[in-house]
């Protein structure tokens, strides 16, 4: 059995977090590899994955956890399949909406998927343990030229959100990518220990 047969096994068997559902957040550094590695994992878990891309806006960033409250948390609290908006980000606008169900497993996959407002209703926080400066130059990269000026004011509210609104002090599972799969590590909610709280302060300003 590989990591990723291990970890899925391991989430199966977490207390449901939101109504019938674990709720499981992939959060990390944009560009940091959260999409593939979602993916991977989402298939050996057959779940299915919500991108907060697809709730997010280019005027609201991460101001989305109303929408994100009223159209996936409340839905899914109840045993209800979600319905959610997704935003075109070539035609700026809401296009129809798309099915989520209340499967065993649910996972979110974007940058602030581990933010506070939505950790009561998650089982489990996994962070994608890449620093943000060489996330920031793969998601350059992958984008081209054309997405220059939006990256330079991404990396701003980036910066910004997470000094604010750390996730990465509250990952089950820190997640590093290497040639062949990815390594899991434990993360700080499980190394903290009994006399240790983990606070805004423990935020890593490099993201790890």
């Amino acid at each position: 059995m590989d990591s990723l047969d291990r970890a899925a096994d391991e989430l199966r068997h977490l207390p449901p977090s939101c109504g019938p559902v674990r709720l499981v957040a992939v959060d990390g550094h944009a560009g940091s590899g959260k999409s593939t590695f979602a993916a991977r994992l989402a298939a050996r878990l057959a779940a299915p994955v919500l991108h907060l891309d697809d709730l997010a806006t280019h005027e609201e960033l991460f101001a989305w956890t109303e929408r994100f409250r009223v159209q996936v948390l409340l839905p899914l609290s109840r045993g209800d399949t979600a319905l959610y908006h997704p935003y075109d980000w070539n035609l700026r606008t809401f296009g129809p909406p798309r099915e989520l169900p209340p499967s065993p497993v649910v996972l979110v996959e974007g940058v602030g998927a581990g933010r506070r407002a939505l950790r009561p209703a998650l089982a489990a926080v996994l962070w994608m343990e890449r620093g943000a400066e060489e996330s920031w130059s793969r998601g350059r990269h992958r984008d081209g030229p054309a997405q220059s000026a939006f990256w330079d004011g991404w990396t701003v509210a980036e910066t910004r959100h997470f000094t604010e609104d750390p996730s990465r002090p509250f990952a089950r599972n820190l997640i590093r990518e290497c040639p062949a799969g990815y390594e899991w590590l434990p993360g700080p909610a499980v190394t903290a220990g009994p006399n240790r709280i983990v606070t805004q302060s423990d935020h890593v300003g490099s993201g790890g």
